[in-house]
């Protein structure tokens, strides 16, 4: 049987989400279903399993964006992890930068994800310019390593000072080290990340380590359920850069998992907005507990070299730049010490899940609220766990916990939690346009999730965006995002050496050995590929600077020290609108990527299926909705069965299996030719 389906999966905190795409007959299938807890697997599998009315032996591929790293990091339950480097640093990793978690007080605690006892020293030293002045003693790295597995350590984590300038110590260590560690759970600083500066270094390595055993494990678990199905799908990952991975890359480099599935959501975004006719858009997914902003000019993502999980927890890999704050749908409200409302951090999650369930959680959510505002239909819950959600209990929930105490109504109550939650996606909106110098006018906002489609409007409203996106399945773009990604390995080495100085000859040739080791990486896949990019990047910064300029590399032209002066100068105008002519150049960093170019998809083929002959022959029902303080009559619509070119008025409804669009009063909504909702104001 010719296997011609490919299957995008994104497990979220409520939800797994499956996209199916038959690439021969040009048919999207999507489906929603719980998460489980403890073991994501069983969820990943049932999903697929009901995507593929359980037959298997058609799919070819399935691409998965994971939170099992994310959720790791965040709840610290990584496995117990050691660290073996270089006497004297055993502290780098809790010294970090000397920052705190309360910029303006002295109060707050940082506990490393690796404890002290478990972070031993062994003698060798080599010198920030290379040269190895203690060579290592094999002896001392097999004492450590008898040291941590007697702890109880599942991984290590090798890690010695100026590494990135010499790797010599590290490599005869890691040898060393591997013949008499129990299990392939060590990670070596100088292969994860041969680049200066220690403190993101050990982290990035440190948590690798942290981080593997619990990865691996899941992606084993993974591989034999699919086996057991009697199917040779090839397994892939989504990373954090938007790219994908095979499973033994992402056993190995579980650190580039995180933040997984939000990523995958913002290449979808990119992607259907691109052909629908926006470069400018900023991408707001909303699920169960977190809302994940990110942004995309002149139609590319935006891409940072490092991050910060938790306070702390810094990661330096590419990754699409994100701002995540704790507004899901099942973020709890709540009344803080200073007798104000606040929503989140913590949510219900997908269990017990809102009060409307009906699973035993009594504490109000913004589910909860938009469910008692009319804003989502009672009759339609999204996902396949409930037939109907209890108005009734969220309303007394948001009585006990919220209206009585602030002596509100029930509905100015629940419109107030509305309205806080919007205010905190409104401030990460900002955070990454305006104090990133982008106007918020020219852009159009993407929502997607679950829950961010019943927010868009209120966000055009109060930031001034041009208009909301909402793309034909909105609940499953990030596990859509997953069947659009394209294979990709990343590469950095340092080079810290000034551009008058530079060796053309050497930097090409370093250049050329990188890029086919990488291309080997990504060629592991048996995807389908078009073609394979290579982009070429150099951190460069004026001498006696700490911040480097990113700065792109034409890599089919001749790279000399000419073309890389005026690639710099143009790249540093743009960030800082002026040159320090007189002050000498230095290379930092040469970034390398190699990007498996996959067949793209035909964005149109997500507008297929049947379509009704008018606007009113979809309206399924209407409901009364509260907004600004009264209740307004709504219209309910089958967002799926609207024709091409549909104008809805709000107040309305639009209601799919996997979310529901709320437009608000003062807005419309027109279908476009990809089936997307385009919402704009009505002046607008």
């Amino acid at each position: 049987m010719k296997k011609s389906i490919v299957i995008g999966v994104d497990v979220g905190g409520t939800f797994t989400d499956i996209v199916s795409l038959d690439e021969e007959a040009g048919e999207v299938r999507v489906e929603k279903v719980p998460s489980t807890k403890g073991d994501q697997s069983s969820g990943f599998l049932s999903g697929i399993m009901a995507a593929t009315n359980n037959d298997l032996n058609s799919v070819s591929t399935i691409i998965h964006g994971t939170t099992v790293a994310t959720n790791a990091l965040l709840e610290r339950k990584g496995a117990k992890a050691g660290i073996i480097t270089t006497q004297g640093f055993r502290d780098v990793l809790e010294m970090r930068r000397r920052d705190r978690p309360t910029t303006w007080g002295l109060w707050g605690q940082f506990k490393p994800v690796i404890d002290r006892q478990c972070r031993l020293e062994v003698p060798e030293r080599t010198l920030a310019d290379g040269t190895v002045v203690t060579n290592i003693d094999a002896a001392s790295i097999k004492v450590a390593a008898k040291d941590l597995i007697g702890q109880g350590c599942l991984s290590v984590c090798l890690f010695f000072i100026n590494g990135y300038a010499n790797k010599e110590n590290e490599s005869k260590a890691a040898k060393i080290l591997r013949q008499v560690w129990p299990n392939e759970y060590v990670s070596v600083a100088t292969e994860i990340l041969p680049e200066i500066r220690e403190f993101e270094r050990c982290s990035t390595a440190s948590l690798n380590a942290y981080l593997q055993p619990v990865v691996a494990k899941y992606l084993t678990r993974l591989e034999t359920k699919i086996a057991k199905e009697n199917a040779d799908s090839e397994i892939l990952i989504v990373q954090s850069n938007g790219g994908i991975m095979s499973v033994s890359t992402a056993k190995s480099l579980p650190v580039r998992t995180a933040l997984s599935g939000p990523a995958a959501g913002v290449v979808a975004a990119r992607q259907i907005a691109k052909a629908a006719g926006f470069d400018n858009v900023i991408t707001g997914d909303m699920g169960g507990t977190s809302f994940d902003v990110s942004l995309v000019a002149d139609g590319q993502n935006m891409l940072t070299a490092q991050a910060s999980i938790d306070f702390g927890m810094v990661i330096r890999t590419p990754m699409i730049e994100m701002s995540t704050i704790g507004a899901g749908g099942g973020s709890i409200a709540h009344i803080d010490e200073t007798g104000l409302l606040e929503i989140g951090p913590d949510s219900a999650g997908s269990d017990p899940g809102p009060v409307c369930y009906g699973l035993g959680n009594d504490r109000p959510t913004v589910t909860d609220a938009n469910l008692v505002l009319g804003r989502i239909d009672a009759r339609k819950p999204i996902g396949n766990k409930l037939t109907t959600l209890d108005r009734n209990a969220a309303a007394a929930a948001i009585k006990i916990y919220i209206a009585d105490p602030l002596y509100m109504s029930i509905e100015d109550a629940a419109e107030a939690i509305i309205r806080v939650a919007n205010s905190k996606m409104a401030g990460a909106i900002r955070l990454i346009s305006i104090e990133r110098g982008h106007d918020p006018k020219l852009f159009a906002a993407m929502p997607f999730g679950g829950g961010g489609a019943l927010h868009a409007g209120a966000l055009i409203q109060d930031i001034g965006l041009a208009a909301a996106i909402v793309p034909r399945y909105p609940g499953v773009t990030s596990a859509l995002g997953c069947v659009m990604s394209d294979l990709r390995h990343d590469e950095v080495r340092t080079l810290n050496i000034m551009l008058e100085a530079l060796d053309e000859v050497h930097l090409n040739e370093l250049i050329a050995e990188i890029a086919s080791s990488a291309q080997e990486i990504v060629q592991q896949s048996n995807a389908k590929l078009d073609s394979i990019e290579r982009i070429i990047e150099l951190d460069m910064l004026y001498a006696g600077q700490t911040h480097a300029v990113a700065v792109p590399i034409i890599s089919d032209q001749a790279i000399t020290i000419d073309t890389i002066q005026n690639a710099f100068e143009e790249s540093y105008l743009k960030a800082y609108s002026r040159l320090l002519n007189e002050i000498p150049i230095r290379i930092l960093n040469l970034k390398l990527s190699i990007i498996g170019k996959r067949p793209q998809i035909d964005v149109k083929m997500l507008a297929r299926g049947p379509r009704a002959e008018s606007v009113e022959t979809c309206r399924v029902t209407g409901q009364e909705i509260f907004s600004n303080g009264q209740w307004h009559d709504a219209a309910i619509y089958d967002r799926l069965l609207l024709p091409q070119g549909s104008n809805i008025s709000g107040p309305a409804l639009l209601v799919q299996p996997d979310a529901t669009i709320y437009i608000d009063p003062g807005l419309y909504a027109v279908v476009d030719d990809f089936g997307n909702i385009i919402m704009k104001e009505e002046d607008a």
